[in-house]
């Protein structure tokens, strides 16, 4: 058996070198519709990986307000859409000592700068350091971890001491070789002293998370006093059970804090997280099925195309099969010489395509700053497929090859 195999396989490498355009040609088409399927698959698998990495991180039981929810945001240049103003700092502080809904935690944030410089010593970054005025709960409340040193307590935010918290990337940027923990940089000329250095977060659609500084809000509010100040407001509730009646109790206390009469439809957004992971999911889910379907009509093609290579080599080797025949070769073993031709096409697409698939995925999720993951799923999907192509396209022209008449095939010219 395994003498016959190697036969075979020689003469389908022979015959395949000796239709080298045709079999380069479906090779091609079977490549185009494994990369398409398994980059797409890459992609979004490392879309995945991250997007519900940083959402599950904050857990089920978190939410935020803000000026507008998700949705808006997506649909902010539609004419008809309706303007939310912005929640000031008196709106964002009256929320957080009106909301007495039990075992949660509130906190109040805003952006102060997305283009700050940080200087330490007699170094400094590049100004593309996002500065976050923010009190004791954001951390937490928002699925941060520390990797070294210590959140802020309520006595820093209280007396508004200069302490701040560091992003993952200054361990290895302004204080490389050294502990970021007690040293003190310097802000648009204020100085801090590091007391934390959060852990890795990675970057979303190219907003890196690493580089940040946390700083107490009321300081923040007085180095970059500006205009239309827009705060966010995210509550953790310990309970899980008791979300939905934390989000509704929310609600009510935001109306009464924008003074909305009760036929007033809400002028700002609730963010879930758990809403967010279900509608990824959901997104995500409809994209593979489209990558699925385009690169199935993809494949599709390409089995046709194999078919019908296979059958034009049977028709231009009908004598040598006769001869084969002549010479005592079995209807098995001509059937299993071209169904070997085909497989062998159809792996070598196959792999081609497949490695084509993970580096156009792996370098779009680059790109984009996802961290690659190998689409294992992605990999058995495409294997199963050229298999599957295999079967359907070389099985016909093999059963037609080994029913052919040895002493008609000898007559064929």
């Amino acid at each position: 058996m395994v003498g016959l195999f190697k036969e075979n396989t020689k003469i389908a490498i022979d015959s395949i070198r000796s239709q080298a355009l045709r079999t380069f040609l479906t090779v091609f088409i079977i490549v185009i519709g494994i990369t398409f399927l398994v980059g797409i698959l890459t992609l979004t698998k490392a879309l995945e990986n991250n997007l519900f990495g940083n959402f599950a991180s904050m857990g089920a039981n978190t939410f935020s307000i803000s000026q507008y929810d998700y949705s808006e945001q997506i649909n902010r240049n539609d004419g008809e859409q309706k303007v939310n103003p912005i929640i000031s700092y008196p709106q964002a502080k009256s929320f957080k000592d009106k909301f007495e809904f039990p075992l949660t935690s509130t906190s109040l944030s805003f952006t102060a700068s997305a283009n700050a410089e940080v200087k330490f010593d007699n170094k400094k970054t590049d100004p593309e350091i996002t500065i976050l005025g923010a009190d004791e709960n954001f951390i937490p409340n928002n699925g941060f971890e520390l990797e070294t040193g210590r959140n802020f307590n309520s006595f820093d935010i209280d007396n508004n001491n200069y302490t701040c918290v560091v992003g993952a990337n200054f361990k290895e940027g302004l204080f490389e070789g050294v502990s970021p923990i007690d040293k003190t940089i310097s802000i648009r000329g204020a100085k801090f002293k590091v007391i934390g250095l959060l852990k890795e977060k990675g970057a979303t659609f190219g907003n890196n998370q690493d580089l940040r500084v946390i700083i107490p809000i009321q300081i923040a509010r007085s180095i970059f006093s500006q205009a239309n100040i827009n705060y966010e407001i995210d509550i953790k509730i310990n309970n899980k059970q008791l979300l939905n009646d934390g989000v509704d109790n929310a609600t009510l206390t935001m109306r009464r804090v924008r003074k909305l009469n009760p036929v007033e439809k809400d002028n700002f957004g609730i963010k879930r997280s758990d809403d967010l992971i279900q509608k990824l999911g959901e997104n995500i889910a409809v994209i593979n099925i489209a990558a699925v379907a385009i690169g199935a009509i993809t494949i599709f093609g390409s089995t046709i195309a194999l078919m019908n290579i296979m059958l034009v080599s049977v028709s231009e080797r009908t004598r040598e099969i006769g001869i084969r025949k002549a010479l005592g070769a079995k209807r098995g073993t001509i059937a299993w010489q071209f169904f070997t031709e085909t497989f062998l096409i159809s792996q070598i697409g196959g792999i081609i395509g497949i490695i084509l698939g993970l580096l156009l995925g792996s370098l779009i999720a680059s790109l984009a700053g996802f961290e690659f993951v190998t689409p294992w799923a992605a990999i058995v999907i495409a294997f199963a497929t050229t298999f599957i192509v295999t079967i359907i396209s070389g099985l016909y022209p093999a059963i037609k090859a080994s029913k052919l008449d040895p002493v008609e095939a000898l007559r064929y010219e």
